[in-house]
């Protein structure tokens, strides 16, 4: 059974097609002008329109769009009352048209959800999701500890922890802008960070699970304004995060001890943070390609829902 999954994020463009044990998964990133920090959702939206095409006929050159039994999309951030991005509407208009010309069911689930699916599958934790779990989801708009749990064959994820204003993704790409860096910035952030050995970093107040990134933002901008090598910065700024993260997250386990810890984002390809939380916290991640945003993990949730349906139609 072959099903297919879209995921239109604020930065990436995506389509994946999963079997059931395997998948492929086309994502593209959308075009940032040099020197600016983010997409207006009008210019995201109309970017996506343009690309989803493209992505739709990589998959048929590779044979995936043969037998398609399902189709999904990511509709909203998360699954959540009043969330809501228009960027969204691109595969979610596609989804929905597709599936009626198919005539096969669409499902509709969120970006997050989409996140933690790929992250548990790509990890080879497929059984995370049939059980209670903790999870970070950090990317370039969410810093976000959640406790997930089964919510009948998709998964239901409370905040219970993470930032209060600005995410970890946002410091990094704000970071690299600051030092001349292309948006979205956290794989050249993360490579300038290897050229300093600094073990220096900002200790931010932690607050029960909650903790605030506004201020380590000024003091970058501090150190920029007085020439501070940006190398040194740039491992100011991910010692800052990984250190943040995994205070918080230790605490998080002593309060939910035995439940598996889940990383997925694209902040969580940043090696200083999968070494923190793996050495220190027993972290699972997912390799990097499937941190970031893709449709994998749309694709991965449409198969195991569309199996819930065809058990019922059987019985």
């Amino acid at each position: 059974m072959r099903v297919l999954g879209l995921d239109t994020s604020n930065y990436t463009t995506s389509a994946a097609v999963f079997d059931g044990e395997g998948g492929y998964n086309e994502g593209k990133l959308l075009e940032v002008r040099p020197g600016e920090k983010g997409l207006r959702q009008s210019e995201a939206l109309f970017q996506h329109i343009k690309a989803l095409p493209e992505r739709m006929g990589q998959l048929r050159e590779v044979g995936l769009l043969e037998g398609i039994s399902a189709v999904a999309a990511s509709t909203r951030p998360r699954a959540v009352e009043g969330s809501y991005m228009p960027c969204f509407l691109a595969g979610e208009s596609l989804g929905r048209s597709i599936s009626a010309l198919l005539n096969v069911p669409f499902f509709s689930v969120s970006h997050q959800q989409g996140h933690l699916a790929a992250a548990a599958w790509s990890a080879g934790r497929g059984e995370l999701m049939n059980a209670p779990f903790l999870a970070w989801h950090l990317s370039g708009g969410t810093t976000e500890l959640l406790y997930v749990e089964p919510e009948g064959l998709n998964m239901r994820a409370e905040r219970i922890g993470g930032t209060t204003d600005i995410s970890a993704g946002q410091l990094i790409d704000r970071t690299g802008v600051l030092l001349g860096l292309a948006f979205p910035a956290g794989r050249a952030l993360d490579e300038l960070s290897r050229q300093s050995q600094s073990g220096e970093g900002f200790r931010v107040k932690v607050d029960q699970l909650e903790f605030s990134l506004s201020g380590v933002e000024n003091q970058v901008k501090n150190r920029v304004e007085k020439g501070e090598a940006p190398a040194h910065v740039a491992r100011f700024v991910l010692n800052t995060v990984a250190d943040t993260v995994r205070r918080v997250t230790v605490e998080a386990q002593n309060r939910f001890p035995g439940l598996p810890l889940l990383c997925s984002g694209g902040v969580a390809s940043n090696r200083r943070l999968r070494y923190e939380l793996t050495e220190f916290c027993q972290g699972i991640f997912a390799p990097p390609q499937y941190s970031t945003d893709n449709a994998m993990g749309v694709a991965i949730l449409a198969h195991r829902l569309m199996g819930g349906e065809r058990r019922e139609c059987d019985e």
